[in-house]
């Protein structure tokens, strides 16, 4: 069975539950963006958890399917539509050989997953079906989707059924604006003032138009003010440089102090631009469904405060489990 690709959308790429092991040497994690999207969609359609989908992002793909399946897309409000007719996000739904699955306009978030029962069975490659497009890794011949494109699908281990549902309360979402992104002070901390430190995390702001797999630029807040020093051995001039280091995935650098990236799932692995801190784990699925322009604010959170968000996540993800099990 195969899975045509009639219109590939805007970023349509393979993915999974990513890459680890490898950052060390410079291949990211890769893998969802959103992986509690990534996991409800597999449920619902009778996959194991961490089979690979596809990730659309703002906009959906126009795929035709030449043999039956069940299929579930979650995510963002990225409206499906079965030759033509709408079917719900976050539902599972029959689709018959040769029907035309395709998306109205998005209506909210970034990033929808389509999942189909069987999963992409495209190669695994370093342990992950994920795509890293800037390494040409992974995925579908290691790049985004293109029309003419044919998707092996797996064999289902079981039916799914027509019509399973996951209610609001287990979707995961961000809950209301401006979206609330917790964060860590990092290493570098004593590197910028008191008073830009609190102005980080008391300024509103909005998602930059540069937000893909990498990073995520922010802007609106106030410039940070460092600490003079002496540029150390290795670093450039500009304040906010350091000896080159490594990131942390989720980490903020900020080139020049003037507007925060966070590092996401395709993210470089080192550089030498001064990192204010690190978006907990627990909020990184958040990140990855917000739109430019969105509101966002940074909370100071210590490490007591972080263990318990990503506790009360992974326990939201056993109830997705138990629901759909």
């Amino acid at each position: 069975m195969a899975v045509r690709v009639l219109k590939p959308g805007l970023a349509t790429t393979v993915q999974d539950l990513g890459r680890p092991g490898y950052y060390h040497i410079g291949i990211p994690l890769s893998g969802a963006m959103d992986r509690h999207a990534l996991v409800a969609a597999n449920l619902l359609v009778g996959n194991e958890a961490g089979a690979a989908v596809l990730e659309a992002v703002f906009m959906g793909p126009e795929l035709e399917f030449t043999e039956g399946a069940t299929v579930a897309v979650t995510g963002a409000e990225l409206p499906p539509k079965l030759d033509g007719e709408p079917r719900e996000t976050w539902t599972s739904f029959r689709v018959k050989r040769g029907q035309i699955l395709s998306f109205d306009f998005l209506k909210q978030g970034a990033r929808g997953y389509i999942a189909v029962a069987g999963g992409i069975d495209v190669p695994v490659v370093l342990g992950s079906r994920s795509t890293y497009a800037l390494g040409a890794l992974g995925g579908f011949k290691g790049r985004k989707l293109e029309a003419g494109d044919e998707l092996p699908i797996g064999s289902a281990a079981a039916t799914g059924k027509d019509g399973r549902t996951v209610a609001r309360d287990l979707r995961g979402q961000p809950a209301g604006m401006p979206t609330e992104l917790r964060a860590m002070p990092g290493l570098y901390w004593h590197r910028i003032t008191e008073a830009a430190g609190n102005g980080f995390f008391s300024d509103t702001w909005k998602v930059a138009p540069e937000a893909d797999r990498i990073g995520y630029r922010f802007k609106g807040g106030k410039p940070l003010e460092f600490v003079p020093r002496e540029p150390p051995f290795g670093a450039g001039s500009d304040p906010s440089n350091i000896t080159d280091a490594c990131y942390p995935y989720g980490s903020i650098q900020v080139p020049g102090g003037t507007e925060p990236i966070v590092l996401h799932r395709d993210a470089v692995s080192g550089g030498g631009y001064f990192m204010v801190g690190t978006v907990i784990a627990a909020d990184m699925d958040l990140i990855g469904q917000l739109q430019p322009n969105t509101p966002v604010k940074f909370v100071k959170v210590d490490m007591n405060q972080a263990l318990a968000a990503r506790k009360s996540r992974s326990e939201l993800l056993g109830k997705l489990h138990n629901a759909l099990a």
